[in-house]
């Protein structure tokens, strides 16, 4: 029988600080007023990665997934730790090639079901080379497209060796 473990993120986040424990400076010596309602930022590490180490994230490369709410360049966040089950949205690798799907075991009976009607299910049998890879949390789906072509510039700017950013 296969044990499940889970394995605890090393990254703790920020969760035990509030606004009080940063110290404010005022030339004056006295704090301002709107000092008491500040508020921290949002660390989206807290909260959308349940366990670090193994999560991952992946771009979506096709619509089979589209009734799921899942669109072609969505950024997927996946965490390998936790194990498939019915229902749940899968990266399953099957013959060496990955793929975006809903889980759905019965009995002996696997099966990849797309949210697509476009596209086929995919069902496993006894000699598929499978394994699931992980399972999907979240989905980042960008709407305002200029921020995605100013990702996807310094990404081909990165890649050219003479326009390099350099820090």
């Amino acid at each position: 029988m296969q044990e499940d473990i889970m394995y605890k993120a090393a990254y703790n986040g920020s969760k035990q600080f509030t606004q009080q424990d940063v110290t404010n400076a005022n030339a004056t010596g006295f704090g301002a007023a709107a000092d008491d309602y500040m508020e921290r930022g949002i660390d989206l590490n807290e909260q959308l990665i349940l366990n670090k180490p193994a999560t991952f994230f992946f771009r979506m490369n096709g619509e089979a997934m589209t009734g799921a709410g899942i669109f072609n360049g969505d950024v997927l966040i996946v965490d390998r730790s936790i194990k498939a089950a019915n229902g749940k949205i899968v990266v399953a690798a099957i013959n060496g090639d990955l793929v975006v799907r809903r889980y759905q075991q019965s009995f002996n009976h696997l099966s990849l079901i797309a949210e697509n009607p476009k596209y086929a299910n995919i069902e496993l049998s006894e000699f598929s080379e499978y394994r699931a890879w992980g399972v999907v949390t979240c989905v980042i789906h960008v709407f305002e497209q200029s921020l995605f072509m100013t990702n996807q510039a310094v990404t081909k700017k990165a890649k050219d060796p003479d326009k390099r950013i350099r820090y």
